[in-house]
């Protein structure tokens, strides 16, 4: 036990009383003397001191040990004050973390006990408030202060790994004190108190393989040459200990499981050195015909293979690739193989690591070889043709069965059976030709032309006759030669324009030929006019010696409304063996040419070419205006047969003058208004209309002019008194409308020396009027004479 001080508590020096806290397994500490600050200087500079007893705490912080598993409450320290006389005036109380719980006090001692087991890794230490009471009044005989009580650690916590289990690797044949992993332990003992948290570490499990530093926890290698291919996977066991590795301290393990990597420290390996393969000599070339696999343990890349032949024999007629699945060399046919010619062949394989690590070279060389021997197998073959592509020729016209080449093929095998030939019937070729199956010699089964066909290409097949199962097909192809069988014509079949203004000597157009068989014979041609035909007056021919003509006038202006088209006849002549001439015709068109402008047409072309517009593009064109024209005729058609009302509305109530403006359809108008009763009042009488009411139609008729009839003369008075009457009903009739109208009527009156031009004397349908005086009135009325004659021609008949 020991005796806490003042010092440690410099808030509480002037406490009026002074309290001891005795704790177990505090530090002692000497009683301090507390000065008093009441003092009095006197006047020789002496100092004199008021006593009065101080009172305050004196103290320590208390500890408590941490797993106290004991029937009774542990003891953890006492608290005292000076004003205590031991006659249980004073009361002593506690509050803060744990107070009445955890820890108890002695209200009259002072006693502090702990009742339940503490555990530091919980919690390290508890804050609590003391303070003495007087126990009759309550009063705070000191004041409340502050302590703690601080859990004192005990080595109750083993070391653990929180990481664990661990995997790690390292690369196989490394060398000793190579570092693979470090592991960490963990101790929630105090660090800073004892050994209760100082960790060593060993290694339980894995020697001699590895080994583990004690205090950093890095684990090595510690074996040399580890390899892979003896053994991949270790088991390493790693032990903590605290207490420094000392006897009684708590320890806790991991493993670590090791793999050892790969490196490519093994060469490749042939099971064996000599392999024997069989190979048809039918395989195809190209294709695999065997494989060959060397060994390497090694893993990934580092067991990668490269094959190849190395010697000359075997490189020249196969090929080896490596299959990257399996790393086995594939075997391929680069060249056909014959059984006749080669039976066997020697192959030196070598297979070779493509990743080598040099710094294990010392290991030796990373390549094999082995020796395969392939034997070449004996097959029935088809028959083989000289040549892989056949040419021939003929010429055209050909008889049927002229002989156009041959093909030949011969059984490779030993035996050298016969062979047959044969056409390829699904050509289109087969009905030109045909092939004899012994020989091989092909002919012709028809005459060939070769301006209908230049080429032909057939297929000839060939099969073994012991074996007609094995076919080899040969191409061949069948060139038509040219004879000279067609004569020339003139290249061009258009129009030769003539401009009117032509004059003699000018050229009016250069013409070419065309032949259809080859340049060779007819590429240099010829022309004349023929010999047979009189001199042209017209144009004449010269032949400018380069395969054209020029077509020249022989005389001054041509006028197209005396003769518009011309034909002149030319001969052409080719320059083959032996020679053919054509004859033909060419039209010549005359027409006014432009003035302007390098190109002569007539003005018809020579508008619609600037237009710029096609023959189509012109016929709809016109189509439209066709179309519009006889809209605008039905429309003004419709327009002059429009019947309108004399009333327009019954509403309209006003001054209007009523205009009649038909125009009659003249004498065969049965359907307009009989005028002939104006020239017999008597009659009309009897047929009065009413003038409200628009009439059927109103003819008004201008007819050329005639004679006065005497039966004219007769009945003007009559007409006159008409129109005076009819004046009058129409101002007395009441049934109108009330408003002024306005009726015209178109009489001459009396008088006109010309008489009148009206058929109004006519009471019948035909007319009686002879027209033969218009021809005594001069030319100007020849035609109107012509046609009332024509007329009166027709009436008669």
């Amino acid at each position: 036990r020991a005796l806490s001080v003042t010092e440690q508590l410099p808030d509480l020096r002037d406490a009026d009383n002074l309290l001891i806290a005795l704790c177990y397994g505090a530090s002692h500490h000497v009683p301090a003397k507390v000065p008093s600050r009441n003092q009095t200087k006197l006047a020789n500079g002496e100092t004199e001191v008021h006593h009065r007893p101080k009172r305050g705490w004196i103290w320590n912080q208390f500890f408590v040990l941490e797993e106290h598993f004991g029937t009774e409450a542990q003891y953890v320290g006492k608290l005292h004050s000076n004003s205590d006389k031991g006659d249980g005036s004073v009361r002593y109380i506690l509050d803060g973390e744990g107070a009445g719980t955890i820890f108890i006090i002695d209200e009259v001692t002072g006693d502090i006990h702990a009742t339940k087991s503490l555990d530091r890794e919980k919690k390290t230490h508890y804050v609590l408030h003391a303070q003495a009471l007087d126990r009759h009044t309550e009063e705070a005989l000191e004041p409340k202060s502050e302590f703690i009580i601080k859990v004192q650690d005990i080595n109750d916590n083993a070391p653990k790994f929180p990481d664990g289990p661990f995997v790690a690797t390292v690369p196989e044949m490394s060398e000793v004190g190579t570092s693979v992993l470090q592991v960490t332990a963990t101790d929630a003992d105090d660090p800073t108190y004892g050994n209760s948290a100082r960790i060593v570490y060993s290694i339980l499990q894995g020697q001699p393989y590895f080994s583990v530093d004690p205090k950093t926890g890095i684990i090595r290698t510690a074996l040399a040459n580890m390899d892979r291919e003896a053994r991949e996977h270790y088991t390493v066991v790693i032990q903590a200990k605290d207490m420094a590795g000392q006897v009684g301290g708590l320890s806790g393990s991991t493993t670590i499981n090791i793999t050892l990597t790969d490196i490519n420290d093994n060469p490749p390996k042939f099971p064996q050195k000599n392999y024997q393969l069989y190979v048809p000599e039918s395989a195809q070339v190209g294709k695999a015909v065997g494989k060959i696999k060397a060994n390497d343990e090694d893993l990934g890349v580092n067991a990668d293979i490269r094959y190849s032949i190395i010697n000359s024999e075997g490189a020249n007629m196969f090929s080896i690739s490596t299959d990257r699945d399996t790393r086995e060399g594939i075997i391929s046919l680069k060249k056909p193989l014959n059984y006749e010619r080669k039976k066997t062949y020697t192959l030196h394989i070598e297979g070779v690591n493509t990743h080598v690590d040099p710094r294990y070279s010392y290991l030796g060389s990373f390549k094999d070889t082995a020796t395969l021997k392939i034997t070449v197998g004996d097959v029935d073959e088809a028959p083989v043709f000289s040549l892989e592509h056949f040419i021939m020729d003929v010429y055209e016209n050909a008889p049927s069965g002229t002989e156009v080449g041959g093909v030949t093929a011969r059984d490779p095998d030993s035996r050298n059976s016969p062979v047959r030939y044969y056409l390829d019937s699904k050509e289109e070729g087969v009905r030109y030709f045909r092939i004899d199956e012994a020989s091989g010699v092909i002919r012709t089964t028809q005459p060939l032309d070769r301006e209908d066909m230049p080429w032909h290409n057939i297929t000839v097949m060939a099969s073994e006759v012991d074996n007609p199962s094995l076919l080899s097909h040969v191409p061949v192809t069948v060139q038509v030669l040219d004879v000279n069988d067609n004569p020339p014509e003139i290249a061009t079949d258009e129009e030769v324009i003539v401009c009117e203004s032509s004059r003699p000597g000018q050229v009016i157009q250069t013409v070419t030929a065309v032949d259809k068989d080859d340049f060779a014979n007819g590429q240099r041609f010829s022309f004349a006019l023929p010999s047979q035909l009189p001199v042209n007056p017209n144009f004449t021919l010269r032949d400018n010696e380069d395969s054209t003509a020029s077509i020249i006038a022989r005389r001054r202006r041509f006028n197209h409304l005396t003769q518009e088209l011309y034909e002149l006849p030319i001969v052409v002549w080719d320059g083959g063996e032996p020679s053919l001439s054509g004859t033909s015709t060419l039209t010549l068109r005359v027409c006014p040419c432009q003035r302007h402008g390098r190109v002569r047409m007539c003005q018809g072309e020579a508008f619609l070419s600037s237009a710029g517009l096609s023959t189509g593009a012109l016929i709809a064109i016109l189509l439209c205006i066709v179309i519009l024209l006889a809209i605008v005729v039905l429309f003004i058609t419709l327009r002059r047969s429009k019947k309108e009302p004399l009333i327009i509305s019954e509403e309209d109530i006003r001054e209007n003058v009523v205009t009649y403006d038909d125009e009659g359809g003249g004498e065969e108008d049965t359907e307009a208004f009989d005028i002939i009763a104006l020239r017999n009042p008597a009659a009309a009488e009897e047929l009065k209309f009413r003038r409200d009411v628009r009439p059927e139609a109103r003819q008004h008729c201008v007819l050329p002019r005639s004679r006065r009839s005497p039966s004219v003369e007769l009945d003007e008075v009559d007409v006159h008194e008409f129109i005076k009457q009819r004046l009058v009903e129409a101002d007395m009739d009441t049934s109108v409308p009330p408003y002024d109208s306005l009726q015209t009527y178109a009489y001459e009156g009396q008088g006109s020396p010309t008489g009148t031009v009206s058929p109004l004397d006519s009471p019948g349908t035909q007319s009686e009027q002879d027209y033969n005086y218009l021809d005594d009135w001069g030319p100007e009325f020849q035609k109107l004479a012509e046609l009332y004659g024509e007329a009166d021609s027709d009436v008669t008949t």
